[in-house]
C-alpha cells in the first residue's frame, strides 16, 4: 500500500533541472558545453571572496550565527536602512517559502503572473494557498488585470521585477500606481533578483517606499550578479513587524557561516558588481542586435538572460552542439527558451549556431 502524500502535493511537479553538463557530454558525445540556463554569473565571483572563505576553513565545527548580524550590519550600511527591516535566507527563495508559511491560511489566495518564477505557485499551493495566475501581457506582468483579481480572500501579490524567464520589467509610474492601490491588508512581494542588471530609467527604485507602505516586501539575492549562486544567501527588506513573525519560522541555522562571510565580502566589492554589470550591458545589446538581423524573437530584457522565441524548432539543435539553455513553452511559438547571457566568445559561438539551425529549417 503507497503512503499517502498530503493531497496539495499531488498537483506539484518538482522543479525543472534538465541535464547536468557532464551529461550533455556524455550523450552528444561533446569536448565543451556552454551552460547557459541557469542565469549564473558567467564572470564569478569577487575574488576577495575566496579570501573570505579560506578564513572560515578552521571554524566549520562551529554553527553558523543564527542572527546573521554582520551581513545584516552590512547591508543596512550599505542601503542605509534599519537593521531591523532585513531577513537572510539560504537564498530568496527560502523567504519566499517562510512568508506562504507564515502568512497563508488554507483557502487563501495569492495572485502572480502565470509565466514567471515557479516557486511562487509551488509554495503557495504547499501551504494550502489558492494560486491565482494571470497571463503575462507582451511578456510584462498585467498590473491592471492582477489588481482586478485581487478579493478579500487575497493574501499576497507576487511581482518579479525584472521577470524571470522573460527579462521584462514593469514600468516605474504603473508599478508605483499598483502598490499605492493594492489594499494595506495584502502583502506585495516584489522579486528584485536581477536588480543589478537593470540599466533602463524606467524602473522603480522601491526601497524608498518601504516606509510608507508596511505591506511592501522586497526580494533580492547575492546568486546572481554577486556570483555566489553554489552559497544560497538571499535577503528580504521588509517592516520590522513581518520580520518578526518569519523569524519564528526560519530555521534557526539556515545560511552557513562560509556563505555568510562570502556574502559580506562580496557587497564590499561593489566594483566587481559594476564591472559585471556594464559587461553584462554590453553583451545584451550585442545579443539581440544580432537576434534582431536573424529576424528571431525576443522579449527586451533588463537582465542576464534573453527569452527567446521562434517559429522554427531550433532549441534542440543547441543543446546537441552543447549550448545547454532552458527550454520554455510560449503560446503561438513553434520553440521558446531562455539562454544566459555569457562571454563575447560564448554568445558569438551560441548565436553561430542558431543561425545554423534557422538556415537548416528554412531549406
Amino acid at each position: 500500500m503507497k503512503i499517502q502524500t498530503r493531497s496539495v502535493i499531488e498537483s506539484i511537479f518538482s522543479y525543472p533541472l534538465g541535464d547536468s553538463p557532464e551529461e550533455i557530454k556524455e550523450k552528444y558525445q561533446l569536448k565543451k558545453v556552454r551552460k547557459m540556463s541557469d542565469n549564473e554569473n558567467v564572470y564569478g565571483s569577487s575574488a576577495e571572496v575566496k579570501k573570505a572563505i579560506s578564513q572560515c576553513i578552521d571554524q566549520l565545527y562551529l554553527y553558523p550565527d543564527g542572527t546573521t548580524a554582520k551581513l545584516i550590519k552590512n547591508l543596512a550600511s550599505f542601503y542605509q536602512i534599519e537593521e531591523d527591516r532585513f531577513l537572510i535566507g539560504n537564498g530568496s527563495e527560502e523567504i519566499i517559502r517562510l512568508l506562504t508559511r507564515a502568512y497563508l491560511n488554507h483557502g487563501d489566495e495569492a495572485v502572480m503572473a502565470a509565466t514567471t518564477f515557479p516557486r511562487y505557485e509551488s509554495n503557495v499551493i504547499i501551504e494550502g494557498g489558492q494560486a491565482i495566475t494571470v497571463p503575462l501581457l507582451n511578456g510584462v506582468h498585467d498590473l491592471e488585470s492582477m489588481y482586478e483579481k485581487i478579493t478579500e480572500k487575497t493574501k499576497m501579490v507576487f511581482i518579479c521585477n525584472p521577470n524571470n524567464p522573460t527579462g521584462t520589467i514593469v514600468g516605474k509610474a504603473e508599478l508605483l500606481h499598483f502598490i499605492e492601490s493594492v489594499p494595506a491588508n495584502v502583502l506585495i512581494i516584489l522579486d528584485e533578483a536581477y536588480y543589478e542588471y537593470v540599466t533602463t530609467d524606467d524602473y522603480l527604485e522601491s526601497l524608498p517606499l518601504l516606509k510608507k507602505h508596511a505591506n511592501l516586501i522586497i526580494l533580492r539575492t547575492f546568486s546572481k550578479i554577486y556570483g555566489l549562486a553554489g552559497l544560497r544567501v538571499g535577503y528580504g527588506m521588509m517592516d520590522s513587524s513581518i520580520v518578526k513573525e518569519l523569524h519564528k519560522v526560519k530555521e534557526v541555522f539556515n545560511v552557513n557561516q562560509i556563505a555568510q562571510a562570502a556574502a559580506v565580502t562580496a557587497l564590499n566589492d561593489q566594483s566587481f558588481i559594476e564591472a559585471c554589470a556594464e559587461k553584462n550591458a554590453i553583451e545584451r545589446a550585442f545579443v539581440c542586435e544580432q537576434l534582431l538581423e536573424m529576424g528571431v524573437g525576443f522579449f527586451p530584457s533588463q537582465t542576464n538572460f534573453i527569452y527567446v522565441y521562434s517559429q522554427y524548432p531550433v532549441s534542440a539543435k543547441l543543446i546537441t552542439k552543447g549550448f545547454i539553455i532552458r527550454q520554455m513553452k510560449l503560446q503561438g511559438f513553434e520553440d521558446a527558451f531562455r539562454m544566459t547571457l555569457g562571454t563575447r566568445e560564448d554568445n558569438e559561438a551560441f548565436l553561430y549556431v542558431l543561425k545554423e539551425a534557422l538556415i537548416e529549417r528554412a531549406v
